[in-house]
């Protein structure tokens, strides 16, 4: 309301972001638009994701349980949420934006062991709910802008669903905090599932209903309830929410089909809509024998894209149908672009097939090889699997005018990109390669790390051991990746002659009063693009 907007300039505004009925209900995206609604406002606005997990951080966890890590600057390993945070507001975050149950009960620990407590008994009220409030709005204030400006309003995200006992002692640490703030300076919105079952059409909010019950039972009454349908949200459905729910009627919204994309987003749809998606494994000899309709299927997918990506990862699985991918978009000229992982295989495919090291591998999958062309390179002690990787913002020094992600950067003399992995290119066998046109273009601060590289005779073949995708926005695509769209589309060549005027990078910005990057690049047309 009007009242919110107008004293954000003053005093620091609470958003909480809650969930009820089942977890991935859309929380995580909700916080996101909101944020960005406030920040196109001309608001600064900061976001904080709680886990209630007892996890310290997510670097351990299983993609197929909670998808991939997001990396931030200061290394960081957050859940994804973090990463829809920064992409949409287009702010950089640190790893006290991430708040785990986990971190809470070890700062709490940390403080009895030495004596903060004075000899009290520790208990989850006050004692953690207490750490909770305070983590909150001492990170509230940490500015996320370049201008290093404090923010006005922080977005908060409670994941997990209402009653579940690991997020309870949030629910009671923001019961507390709504008062502390004062009920003005907080808001609360409540996202919520409107099922519909196909035997009768109809929209239920009885799990609503039961959904708020137990929040405002818990002591936290939702401002705004946010609800998930198939369907448009009928009126009639708004106004019972509204009636059994102590809410306003317009104060019932529709998460349906999300905010409407703006014309940068549109290209990137018109870009990426053909993506294809291969299972490396598939690719491989021994799938012929196992599952020869899949061989067929994978293979016939490859040799139709006009470009291939091979990200990251981690294990031996894969990797040999990867590395079949990449030797053919070597060999047939294909746009080609190797993330962490798909760059330390191009270094293995190259090295087997061109400087004729048969067995060549990584470390990682073959310790006993004869020629280890990627070794491990921790930079801390190992032993820990935690934080224990290259993680975080790293400096790339370019060592050579001619290069193709130079000059898709913008022609400047260094990049800073955020990393996350343990194993790296073999420095001490970098000449054999640039002997034959393989170069690596781009290097550590020390010289020892190899960070990019680049085929000679290729359109575009580019590997990065970082990972670019950290740094991307919606509309302020990663070079490397709009390299590899622009080269399988055809227009890499044009784009380079031209200078690059229009880098990535600054398609944008929030001063230019810019929206999109070039008209030019709206019509790419890209039949296929696929990923390894």
């Amino acid at each position: 309301n009007q009242k919110f907007y107008t004293r954000c300039s003053c005093i620091m505004k609470y958003i909480l972001v809650t969930g009820g009925v089942i977890s991935g209900i859309g929380k995580g995206i909700i916080a996101s638009s909101v944020g960005t609604i406030l920040k196109s406002c001309g608001l600064r606005v900061t976001a904080i994701k709680i886990d209630p997990y007892i996890n310290i951080d997510a670097g351990t966890f299983s993609p197929y349980e909670h998808g991939e890590v997001f990396v931030l600057d200061d290394g960081g390993e957050v859940d994804l949420d973090l990463g829809n945070y920064e992409r949409f507001l287009d702010i950089r975050l640190t790893k006290d934006n991430n708040l785990t149950t986990g971190k809470i009960y070890q700062s709490v620990i940390n403080k009895e062991r030495r004596g903060d407590y004075l000899g009290k008994t520790v208990q989850v009220v006050p004692h953690i709910t207490d750490a909770i409030q305070e983590w909150v709005m001492r990170q509230a204030q940490v500015p996320v802008d370049d201008d290093g400006v404090e923010p006005q309003v922080c977005v908060i995200e409670l994941g997990g669903t209402v009653g579940d006992i690991e997020s309870m002692p949030f629910i009671e640490a923001f019961r507390q905090f709504q008062f502390k703030v004062k009920r003005e300076n907080f808001c609360n919105i409540h996202v919520s599932l409107v099922p519909q079952p196909s035997a009768t059409g109809e929209q239920k909010t009885k799990p609503t209903q039961n959904s708020v019950r137990e929040l405002r039972g818990l002591g936290l009454s939702p401002d705004l309830i946010m609800c998930r349908c198939s369907t448009p949200l009928e009126n009639s459905v708004k106004e019972k929410i509204s009636m059994f729910c102590h809410v306003e009627p317009e104060q019932v919204s529709l998460d349906h089909t999300g905010l409407k994309t703006t014309e940068a987003a549109e290209i990137t749809f018109q870009l990426c809509k053909d993506s294809l998606y291969v299972d490396s494994a598939d690719l491989e000899a021994s799938a012929l024998q196992e599952e020869p309709v899949r061989y067929h299927e994978a293979w016939q997918k490859l040799c139709s894209a006009n470009g291939i990506l091979v990200p990251g990862g981690f294990g031996v699985r894969g990797t040999e149908g990867k590395i079949q991918a990449i030797s053919w978009a070597r060999k047939q000229k294909k746009p080609f672009l190797g993330v962490c992982l798909g760059m330390q295989l191009a270094v293995c495919e190259f090295a087997r097939n061109m400087l004729d090291w048969k067995d060549a591998n990584s470390t990682e999958f073959d310790p006993e090889t004869k020629h280890p062309v990627v070794i491990d390179m921790p930079e801390h002690n190992p032993g820990q699997m935690g934080g224990t990787m290259r993680l975080g913002k790293r400096r790339t020094i370019f060592k050579t005018q001619n290069s193709i992600l130079r000059k898709l950067y913008g022609d400047v003399d260094y990049v800073e990109e955020r990393h996350r992995h343990r194993f790296e290119v073999n420095p001490e066998l970098k000449q054999h390669f640039e002997e034959k046109g393989f170069r690596f273009v781009g290097q550590d601060v020390e010289g020892e790390r190899m960070e990019v590289i680049e085929l000679d005779d290729h359109p575009y073949f580019v590997g990065v051991q970082y990972h670019p995708e950290f740094t991307s926005r919606p509309i302020k695509p990663s070079p490397p990746y709009f390299g590899l769209l622009l080269a399988a589309a055809g227009r890499l060549p044009g784009y380079l002659q031209k200078g690059c005027r229009l880098s990535p990078r600054e398609t944008y910005s929030d001063q230019s009063g810019s929206s999109s990057p070039d008209s030019e690049i709206a019509d790419f047309k890209l039949p296929s693009l696929t990923q390894d």
